[in-house]
């Protein structure tokens, strides 16, 4: 019998400069430790927290960048199953509409860098973003796309697409 594995709900902010490059974080935590990602955090279910509000919220508290609910567009929601073989993830995708004008001072979560989109691709990224969060950020930023992904671990990442809205999208 597998074992029983909690479920975790966050968000990810994509942020860019007024250049268009991405502002990512080096994780200096689990998970993800020492690989590049974009900004996020966990949902505070206990307090009743939309992923709107945690984006605004993780975004004040790891970026020191103010937005509001109007600045972001949830492009995505993705469900992992079994990440890293720890926990599902349930993962609401925002991108910022609202150019971020400074590169963040570090915090205990991680130091800060600007990055080319093409740049990326010699960064360390954790696998799933590298295979499916960023083509997925690529083909659908301004759409809303629905997934799931398969990330046991010894089995190959499978990400399936549920929704694509709208259709002209897909």
């Amino acid at each position: 019998m597998s074992a029983v594995l909690s479920h975790k709900l966050a968000v990810l902010v994509f942020l860019e400069n007024t250049a268009g490059e991405q502002l990512l974080i080096q994780r200096a935590k689990m998970p993800n430790l020492g690989n590049w990602s974009p900004i996020g955090g966990k949902i505070e279910t206990t307090q009743g927290e939309s992923p709107f509000e945690c984006a605004v919220r993780e975004t004040q508290e790891e970026a020191d960048f103010t937005i509001t609910t109007a600045d972001l567009h949830l492009f995505g929601m993705i469900s992992e199953k079994a990440y890293e073989g720890q926990s599902h993830w349930l993962l609401f995708l925002f991108r910022c509409r609202k150019p971020i004008a400074h590169l963040p001072s570090a915090i205990d979560e991680g130091h800060f860098g600007y990055f080319s989109r093409e740049a990326l691709n010699e960064l360390s990224l954790p696998e799933t973003d590298r295979t499916a969060l960023w083509p997925i950020y690529d083909k659908y930023r301004d759409c809303f796309v629905a997934l799931r992904a398969d990330c046991m671990p010894g089995r190959p990442l499978l990400v399936e697409i549920e929704e694509v809205t709208p259709s002209s999208c897909a």
